[in-house]
């Protein structure tokens, strides 16, 4: 069988390093997997990408011209927003692969226009890495439900207007996907119900299979000396945050953090705990947490993860919206108790008070409180950080999520291939 996975990037950013490791993991079962994408970050043989210096110069310059609608909102949200309009080169490419089957992942910054979907002829598997797929452009729709209808009248437009960028992109959607044979895998149950809830869904078929990762890579590291490593101190208590733009986007959480760390200091735990931020590096003026803060900038390698993860004892991950929550995932492999609001994908990941400790949505006190429960007690801490890499090794294997995947693969190829014979 050959699998051909579409992605916008190949290792670049969390969406594109999930479907980068699912692409690992199924050649590592022994199929004949491949990854075309719009921006090649790896050296790695099997990730197609643009060659020629006209066309690498296109996909550099697509996300200028991908976003010049949204010009037309100028009190829009930061918020991601594609409207994914522009024309694209995937189908005579695809076509030059001949792939059996072909799993779609994050396609937005202008890589593929949502008509070409509907161009591809081998059958068709979309994982969920965000909400984009079923709504009018965004991909966090926050407290907005209107993808269950028709979109329009965008909250993170700031739009009034019914026909507005979301409405247009949403029929484009309706139009081009309406009559595709298209299965979804949502890798959380939270996901999969907003996909099944959503109009554009509503009748197809969702799967949910969680992402996996390595875990000979993400693997407990003897704590004393993974923070030798990393220059961080032996005698304290660590508190972990990290996530890719990690202070900036709001989506996962930093203004709930900040009031979250400052009552923690304020009940006395200021003295023998400090905090350790990935993905953002040392601000000229630092937010006041309460506490003292390594910066430790962006961290691109699993390796790296892996030992920054083993030097702290909690992992906070205060998103608002995770279609899964991959930095909370990587934390319980490498045996480190995670702290997170119980909503959305984290609630499959963090099993309360086993191996960490999910918050009533979205209380800072009870996210506070959590932190607490979790580093107070020497011997829980050990149970939790048991109960962690349990957890990651029982459901998050990458080899767990490959073969569900390749069976997910051939059960559609199958039904596809006695369909035609009926004919």
């Amino acid at each position: 069988m050959k699998i051909l996975h579409l992605s916008t990037q190949d290792t670049n950013g969390g969406a594109a390093r999930a479907a980068y490791r699912l692409h690992k993991g199924l050649q590592d079962i022994g199929q004949d997997s491949q990854m075309l994408v719009q921006e090649k970050s790896s050296s790695d043989k099997t990730v197609i990408a643009p060659k020629i210096r006209l066309f690498q110069g296109i996909a550099k310059t697509k996300l200028t011209f991908e976003t010049l609608p949204l010009k037309l909102y100028k009190n829009r949200s930061k918020g991601t927003f594609f409207s994914q309009w522009l024309p694209d080169r995937v189908v005579p490419q695809v076509a030059q692969t001949n792939p059996d089957i072909i799993n779609l992942h994050w396609i937005s910054g202008g890589f593929m226009q949502i008509e070409s979907i509907a161009k591809l002829k081998q059958p068709l598997v979309w994982t969920l890495h965000d909400m984009w797929v079923f709504t009018g452009g965004c991909h966090v729709a926050r407290d907005c439900q209107r993808y269950t209808q028709t979109c329009g009248a965008c909250p993170q437009l700031n739009s009034s207007r019914e026909r507005d960028l979301s409405r247009w992109v949403h029929n484009r959607k309706t139009k081009a996907l309406g009559n595709l044979n298209l299965t979804l895998i949502a890798p959380s149950n939270w996901i999969a119900e907003c996909a099944r809830s959503s109009s554009l869904f509503k009748n197809s078929r969702v799967e949910v299979i969680p992402h996996g990762l390595n875990t000979q890579i993400y693997r407990p590291i003897k704590q004393n000396v993974a923070r030798e490593i990393l220059n961080l101190p032996q005698d304290k208590k660590l508190i972990l945050f990290g996530a890719i733009e990690a202070t900036s986007d709001k989506n996962k959480g930093f203004h709930l953090l900040q009031p979250t760390l400052q009552k923690l200091s304020q009940s006395g735990w200021s003295d023998n705990t400090e905090v350790i931020i990935f993905g953002a590096s040392q601000p000229d003026n630092p937010p006041e947490l309460g506490f003292k803060t390594h910066y430790l900038g962006h961290l691109y390698d699993d390796t790296s993860l892996a030992a920054v993860y083993s030097a702290a004892d909690v992992m906070l991950v205060p998103s608002l919206q995770e279609s899964f929550g991959q930095t909370a995932s990587e934390s319980l492999a490498c045996g480190t108790p995670v702290v997170a609001f119980n909503a959305t994908g984290l609630k499959d990941i963090v099993d309360h008070q086993q191996c960490g400790y999910l918050a009533k949505p979205y209380d800072v006190d009870d996210f506070a409180q959590g932190i607490i429960w979790v580093l107070e007690n020497t011997q829980r801490h050990e149970k939790l950080s048991f109960y962690a890499r349990e957890k990651a090794e029982r459901e998050f294997t990458l080899e767990l999520q490959a073969g569900r995947y390749l069976a997910l693969y051939q059960e559609i190829i199958m039904k596809g291939r006695k369909s035609q014979l009926c004919r």
